[in-house]
């Protein structure tokens, strides 16, 4: 199995369930040591995001808003955007291990780690939706993430702009969620609450992890890791 052309498979498959049975299957034999490295591989700047087929995509104005969450659309919606951040956040972490290339192994498992972790979180979110009879796709998204991504394709710029800036920024927002929801005091919000305090513990360490290759990269073009809010400035302020 060949590492880079797998995940560029990966990256495209567009239905949720295809893409996390494909990966897993990648996972395994990536653990196992039997994938080959073609670092001559042209990683390919993706025109649009894999979810392209399964979501109708608007700009992040014409997302729907979540209200009080005293319906189960309400509540769908929310937990509909939290699913697709994660959904998201699984492309983010495979296109970090898939296009930069000649770095430590310890680059590669930390990242299909972190796709991992997004996996479990998405499966997570999705059931949730199911029980209040919505699916992933039954509402519209925006593709700021992926644009982001396909903006910032050197290892400085994407490690400083989505782990570092962007899942730091999300883990301000989860513990805000969080105190709106357990004022519902109901078995959907406690579950919701259990759900949401899991991610926020793991995106912890995504952010760690984005960190520490911001400053490795950073060390290796001698760039002053002091530039980071110029980094950010130029692609998300």
């Amino acid at each position: 199995m060949q590492f880079y052309k797998t995940l560029e498979d990966i990256l495209q498959t567009s239905k949720p369930h295809d893409k996390i049975e494909k990966f897993n299957k990648f996972y395994k034999q990536y653990k196992l040591n039997n994938i080959s490295h073609d670092n001559s591989h042209k990683p390919v700047v993706f025109k649009e995001p894999s979810f392209t087929k399964h979501c109708k995509i608007v700009p992040a104005q014409q997302v729907p808003r979540r209200r009080k969450l005293t319906t189960n659309e309400d509540k769908a919606i929310l937990i509909h955007a939290i699913t697709h951040i994660e959904y998201s956040a699984i492309d983010l972490a495979l296109d970090a291990a898939y296009r930069f290339k000649n770095l430590p192994k310890k680059f590669y498992d930390d990242w299909l780690e972190v796709a991992d972790d997004e996996i479990r979180h998405f499966l997570l979110l999705e059931s949730m939706l199911k029980e209040l009879d919505y699916n992933y796709g039954d509402f519209n998204v925006h593709a700021f993430l992926f644009d982001t991504s396909m903006a910032t394709l050197n290892l400085v710029d994407r490690m400083a702009c989505v782990p570092r800036y962007l899942e730091a920024s999300g883990l301000d927002a989860n513990p805000q969620i969080i105190t709106k929801v357990k004022k519902l005091n109901s078995p959907f919000s406690d579950n919701l609450i259990k759900t949401l305090t899991i991610i926020l513990d793991e995106e912890i360490d995504h952010v760690k992890k984005g960190d520490y290759w911001f400053k490795y990269a950073c060390k290796k073009e001698n760039i002053d890791p002091a530039n980071f809010y110029k980094i950010v400035e130029k692609y998300l302020l």
